[in-house]
């Protein structure tokens, strides 16, 4: 009992985030992320308070966690000084670092955010640059985007002239210096070595999830050459 909340409270935003939880519900009332989800912070932090190590855990291994914005709009507004979108944060972390993301599909996509995001942050500097969204992987931008990735240089450079050179200004090309010096950063303050954890569990996962996938695929396909029809697949699901 309390294992993981003992966890929770070596992160620091634990510590600035909860104090004592009354249950008002005003975090929920101000919430934007509670208009469009089933989202409830009054709940995940009474859930945390409880120190109930198989409550947290659902926590984590859950997509709740991850529809928060964090926006903390929650901050200002609680009567006793709690934030539960630190809360949030500090379970975030602790899922990404035990590995629980992988259980939930929202939770997965810190895959793709580490692989789009946090390698072109170390690629390029940036989180996103423009030549990064490609038509082609994102159609639903529209044939003006097209124009606009077609003729990048001409219209960015027309807010910065160093659009993607050597030289001061939004979005120049960051020098390699820099580049390494921001490299070490991550390494030092152990940003390396998360994004390894979320490679190896999403790694893991994968090969869970398509040896589950080739066993059904085996067992469908062996019911269909043996005469089963559409229906009593249906049912074998």
């Amino acid at each position: 009992m309390g294992k993981y909340f003992d966890m929770l409270m070596e992160d620091v935003r634990m510590k600035e985030g909860l104090t004592a939880c009354m249950n008002c519900g005003i975090c929920t009332g101000v919430c934007p992320a509670a208009e469009f989800y089933n989202y409830d912070p009054r709940q995940i932090v009474n859930m945390v308070q409880t120190k109930d190590d198989d409550a947290i855990e659902k926590l984590l291994k859950s997509d709740t966690i991850w529809y928060c914005g964090e926006c903390m709009s929650c901050r200002p507004r609680c009567p006793r000084g709690n934030t539960p979108g630190y809360v949030v944060q500090a379970l975030r972390n602790l899922s990404q670092k035990l590995g629980f993301f992988t259980e939930s599909e929202k939770g997965r996509q810190q895959f793709a955010l580490k692989r789009l995001i946090g390698e072109n942050i170390l690629r390029t500097g940036y989180c996103i640059t423009p030549r990064l969204v490609n038509p082609d992987m994102h159609p639903e931008q529209g044939p003006v985007w097209k124009w606009v990735y077609d003729n990048d240089r001409e219209v960015f450079g027309r807010f910065n002239p160093t659009y993607m050179q050597e030289g001061p200004g939004a979005m120049r090309r960051i020098d390699e210096r820099s580049l390494e010096e921001l490299r070490r950063i991550f390494e030092e303050t152990g940003g390396m070595e998360f994004f390894d954890s979320i490679e190896r569990y999403s790694e893991k996962k994968a090969r869970e999830l398509f040896a589950r996938f080739k066993k059904c695929t085996e067992i469908y396909c062996a019911l269909w050459e043996a005469g089963s029809g559409i229906e009593q697949l249906a049912v074998a699901v």
